[in-house]
């Protein structure tokens, strides 16, 4: 028996990367898996490895930049299964770049999907959860949402925000039995990271106290943990799972 028996799961962002592993555990874990994301194919792919093993999944190609198509992903969750268990904000992008070389389509961009795109499916999910008087959200930022980086200060901000965001919806909604926590993970290991420079890697290995890159399974345990009755007293919260490189 899984912990997620019977209950259902939002994850945005879920065709590739960490959402794809979030999406995967909570399959394991026996919850039906709504899956979001712009590229069907990816939706597609991600869905058929969560049924070969067993688990329940729903690809839904989803605009999240879009109001009407996101409104629409959560309706289409709600008349197939009635009702919306847990939402998981992993969805991002970034347009890394010296802020005296950056556009406002650079900004925009970053802020209207890290964001906004995290308000746009909290405030579509709220009010179901509200009537159920049950749900989670968990919000996927960055290390760098608390710490800043140069060259990053669209992601900066849309992490930062994402963390004030997290705290205001936790406050407003924990009178319904709604929880609302994030995760900022720190390096993890991806397509993007594979492709650094060894020198790269090496050195920001050196800042990593535990000695090794973090895995997407290392997140995905943590959603999975905040998203559970395991987490039943725990909302509001921030938590880095970065191996000690920011404390």
């Amino acid at each position: 028996m899984g912990r997620f028996n019977d209950r259902v799961v939002i994850v945005t962002g879920a065709g590739s990367g960490i959402g794809h592993v979030i999406a995967l555990a909570f399959g394991r874990e026996g919850a039906t898996v709504i899956l979001c994301g712009r590229t069907e194919s990816k939706l597609q792919s991600t869905a058929q490895e969560i049924i070969a093993a067993g688990g329940r999944a729903i690809p839904i190609a989803t605009d999240i930049c879009d109001t009407a198509s996101v409104d629409a992903c959560v309706e289409k969750a709600l008349a197939d299964f009635g009702r919306v268990d847990i939402l998981i904000n992993n969805a991002g992008v970034t347009r890394d770049k010296l802020i005296i070389r950056m556009t406002d389509a650079d900004w925009d961009d970053v802020l209207d999907t890290n964001l906004k795109g995290a308000f746009r499916f909290s405030r579509a999910v709220a009010r179901p959860m509200m009537k159920q008087r049950a749900g989670a959200i968990v919000n996927i930022s960055s290390i760098i949402g608390l710490m800043g980086n140069a060259g990053q200060a669209n992601y900066a901000a849309s992490k930062a925000g994402l963390h004030a965001l997290t705290k205001s919806l936790s406050k407003e909604l924990a009178g319904r039995n709604i929880r609302v926590n994030a995760i900022a993970p720190g390096f993890i290991v991806s397509q993007m990271t594979d492709a650094l420079p060894e020198a790269v890697k090496t050195q920001m290995l050196s800042a990593i106290p535990t000695g090794r890159f973090g895995q997407p399974e290392d997140i995905a345990s943590a959603a999975v943990f905040l998203a559970s009755d395991d987490a039943s007293y725990i909302t509001g919260q921030i938590l880095s799972v970065n191996g000690g490189m920011f404390m």
